[in-house]
């Protein structure tokens, strides 16, 4: 059997969360060089930031099970200001054409200090300030990070997966990588396992 492995990504903007080529779009093996390996959840085409790659069915699984609640925590540039009332909205849970969203984890925050430029950049317009927010959710619908902000009067300009879990981008360059210790690994598992309801949860 081979050797259980975890891989961290941070996926660059307009590149495939897989490792073919499609439509002439850039995909992973752009990046890395990891065939015996398969992402963890996605990360839409035009979004950045961590992507997990794992061997590791057991680990993937912990990952994308909804009951396990594993938190995602994105960076996100959104258009105008958010008020007091858009990011209580958030946090408390935002009514989607699939349902209602889980309380989350939302606030106002600097632009971060370490980001780099994206290519090509957002196209800004001069009457129309912007707003950097720190997400956190644990679920993960179809762009739904985006379909939340939208919902609450604020379209994603900008969207960028900073954490999954324990781990996150720290360190990592747009299209760098980074393999996590098996032990680190194997702890997520018990913790993700003794926090997880039954059945009937």
């Amino acid at each position: 059997m081979s050797r259980q492995r975890l891989l961290l990504v941070n996926k660059p903007f307009h590149v495939l969360t897989q490792f073919t080529r499609s439509d002439g779009k850039a995909a992973l093996s752009d990046f890395v060089s990891a065939p015996d390996l398969y992402p963890a959840g996605r990360l839409d085409y035009d979004s950045e930031g961590l992507v997990l790659l794992t061997n590791w069915g057991t680990l993937q699984a912990r990952l994308a099970e909804p009951r396990y609640k594993v938190s995602k925590t994105y960076l996100v540039q959104v258009e105008r200001i958010p008020t007091a009332s858009a990011i209580e909205r958030l946090q408390s849970g935002v009514e989607l054409n699939d349902g209602m969203t889980r309380p989350a984890q939302a606030q106002l925050i600097d632009e971060p200090a370490w980001l780099w430029p994206r290519n090509p950049p957002i196209r800004f317009r001069k009457d129309i300030p912007t707003q950097w927010l720190s997400l956190t959710i644990g679920e993960g619908r179809n762009r739904q990070v985006r379909r939340m902000t939208a919902a609450v009067g604020h379209p994603t300009l900008r969207l960028i997966r900073w954490s999954i879990g324990p781990w996150t981008l720290a360190n990592l360059a747009p299209g760098e990588s980074r393999a996590v210790d098996q032990c680190e690994v194997l702890q997520f598992m018990r913790v993700a396992h003794r926090a997880a309801p039954g059945p009937e949860g």
